[in-house]
């Protein structure tokens, strides 16, 4: 499954466009740029386990650092700042992970 059979590939595009520059990436405006905010939550769901890339139920800081490229094979990947600032925005138990249920949480926030 690919993220283009959740969300609109040109509201996907539209998203990587507005954070190209380095420190640039938001993740609630990116969500709610490519169209994730308007999803239901097993769509949602979906997304997360796109984003899992190796399938432990988590979103670690690795793969955060390419989360862009997940959306966007061409797209850059996220600053160490921007890596930090949205692992800390999601991490509500402080575990250096980002969870389904936490992941859900900022989706909808």
């Amino acid at each position: 499954m690919s993220l283009s059979s959740i969300l609109s590939a040109a509201d996907i595009d539209s998203a990587i466009k507005d954070c190209q520059a380095p420190d640039s990436f938001c993740p609630k405006k990116f969500f709610q740029l490519c169209g994730l905010t308007k999803k239901t939550g097993p769509d949602v769901k979906k997304v997360f386990g796109i984003l899992d890339n190796d399938g432990s139920g988590f979103i670690e800081e690795d793969e955060l650092k390419f989360f862009l490229q997940r959306f966007s094979p061409g797209a850059r990947v996220l600053t160490d700042n921007e890596t930090k600032a949205f692992l800390c925005a999601a991490d509500d138990d402080s575990d250096g992970r980002i969870g389904v249920d936490e992941f859900q949480a900022m989706v909808s926030k």
